[in-house]
């Protein structure tokens, strides 16, 4: 694994939350949008579970998921955090916890520290040479 796919997994670990909490936004409408048809005729009490249970019955699945989730990406910013930590380079720290860490964008993080953005570039570069990965994380693929 490199450096770059390393620091990456907390932003890529970030955004399937964020899918997450999508699905259960729209489970939700769904679930507010499910109405009882009443025909006033009986019918089987075996006949299956009702769109709006089943709704639910994913959105809790997805709401436990994403705490899960949630739980892993706090111990995978800490790891990340400390790996930064060890880079002696100010600079390099500063552009790497800003794009990894707190998931600025690169224009963000230029003007930020006050650099053009190709200078940005070569900094990243560097910095991302100065990362030890972990060794639990460095024979991942």
């Amino acid at each position: 694994m490199t450096a770059k796919e390393y620091l990456n997994q907390a932003y890529r670990l970030d955004q399937q939350i964020s899918s997450k909490q999508e699905q259960i936004d729209a489970l939700n409408d769904l679930a507010t949008r499910c109405t009882a048809s009443m025909t006033g005729m009986p019918h089987s009490p075996n006949q299956g579970n009702s769109s709006m249970a089943d709704a639910i019955c994913k959105i809790v699945d997805l709401q436990t998921a994403i705490a899960n989730d949630m739980g892993a990406l706090v111990d995978l910013k800490a790891d990340i955090i400390r790996t930064i930590s060890q880079v002696s380079n100010v600079e390099y720290r500063l552009i790497l916890e800003k794009r990894y860490v707190t998931g600025k964008t690169w224009p963000e993080i230029a003007i930020d520290l006050g650099y053009k953005m190709r200078r940005m570039f070569d900094l990243h570069e560097e910095a991302l040479a100065a990362i030890k990965i972990p060794e639990k994380n460095a024979a991942v693929q």
